[in-house]
């Protein structure tokens, strides 16, 4: 049975840090393109980013530079480190997988920037 599983959310200052964890079971996360989507008060969920079997990467234009997705192919964990936030990074955070058997999805995790 899939599961996705996100945690590292909560409430940081802008200009702070944090690091999301989306810990995988029921596949293998370095066989799957894993994602990471956002989803803002009012607006559509939107990618964020994304990593691919093979490990290439891709970012939406508002957080390259800042946020980056890797994965630990031990613990079977996908991660976003994201640096240098803005409130307008505050949202729900998603992670991601599609497999044979379909799309999963997590339960999501608060990420609030505010001072």
């Amino acid at each position: 049975q899939v599961q996705l599983v996100e945690s590292g959310g909560g409430l940081v200052q802008p200009g702070g840090s944090l690091r999301l964890s989306c810990a995988a079971s029921g596949f293998t996360v370095s066989r799957n393109a894993m994602r990471w989507y956002r989803q803002a008060p009012g607006k559509e969920r939107a990618l964020v980013a994304s990593i691919g079997s093979l490990g290439g990467t891709f970012y939406a234009d508002s957080v390259k530079g800042r946020f980056t997705i890797s994965r630990d192919n031990v613990k079977n964990t996908v991660y976003l480190q994201m640096n240098s936030l803005k409130p307008e990074d505050t949202a729900v955070y998603y992670c991601q997988t599609s497999t044979t058997s379909g799309a999963y999805w997590g339960q999501g995790t608060q990420v609030t920037v505010s001072s």
